[in-house]
């Protein structure tokens, strides 16, 4: 490893699987330090161990991004335990409820866009009060295309709230790049997850999104981590207010 995230602490949550849990084991394989956070304590706890058995340095905090006390914890921890706070990198999100529009139920909405859209403002809301103490940092949310460059029906609620994280990405970006706060989104196809599977559980579902993509694959939450610890580290230092797809050319072909 090239240890680009040498002497760097990082926030990781929805570390529990995934893309988190992908990313967190590259930002600590390239030097970070680095506090992650989901709900999950038994992942975590195996997340904790991959990375210390790899002489790594993590601590991990479970809680639910709903919370802004959860917000402020997880960066308290960065600092208590690490002594500042240079990346974060807000990867919760769930798919929520879906189907037809007309039958989401209210629950069901502001739910959806308390996890992905409120729940990485109240973390972003702390990170970056505690980055501008250090001189600035790099925030990452993760979006997705879907509401960005492609419709799905029956997914109203994941398409809102994904798209408001490139408007906050954007508005965050603009009013703290003065003070040298970087602020980017990463924007993925399909990734093999957990909710992934889930949601594409017979061959005829994975072969359908696969042929969504014009590398006619879906990625590796690996692939995803490269993208994010390009924008975590110097090597995008002129980046901010992007929405960066990731997306393997779905955003250019629908056959």
């Amino acid at each position: 490893m090239s240890k680009r995230l040498e002497g760097k602490v990082a926030i990781i949550t929805g570390a529990s699987s995934g893309i988190g849990f992908a990313t967190a084991q590259l930002f600590a394989a390239e030097g970070a330090k680095v506090v992650v956070g989901a709900r999950r304590q038994a992942e975590l706890d195996q997340l904790i161990g991959q990375i210390r058995s790899a002489d790594g340095q993590a601590v991990a905090l479970a809680g639910d991004v709903r919370s802004e006390e959860y917000a402020k914890a997880l960066v308290a921890l960065a600092v208590e335990r690490f002594g500042r706070l240079d990346i974060a990198f807000n990867n919760a999100g769930t798919l929520g409820e879906g189907g037809p529009s007309t039958d989401v139920s209210e629950a069901g909405w502001t739910d959806t866009l308390a996890i992905n859209l409120t729940g990485s403002f109240l973390g972003a809301k702390h990170q970056i009060a505690q980055m501008l103490r250090n001189g600035g940092g790099s925030l990452i949310f993760t979006s997705t295309f879907v509401g960005h460059t492609f419709a799905f029906p029956g997914v109203a609620a994941y398409a809102a709230s994904k798209s408001g994280l490139i408007g906050l990405t954007q508005a965050l970006a603009a009013e703290f790049g003065p003070q040298g706060v970087r602020v980017n989104a990463v924007l993925p196809g399909a990734v093999d997850t957990d909710m992934y599977r889930g949601m594409n559980n017979t061959p005829e579902a994975q072969s359908f999104v696969t042929n969504l993509h014009a590398l006619k694959r879906v990625a590796t939450p690996q692939e995803l981590a490269r993208s994010v610890l390009y924008l975590a580290s110097d090597d995008s230092s002129f980046v901010t207010g992007t929405a960066s797809l990731v997306d393997g050319g779905a955003s250019i072909t629908r056959t």
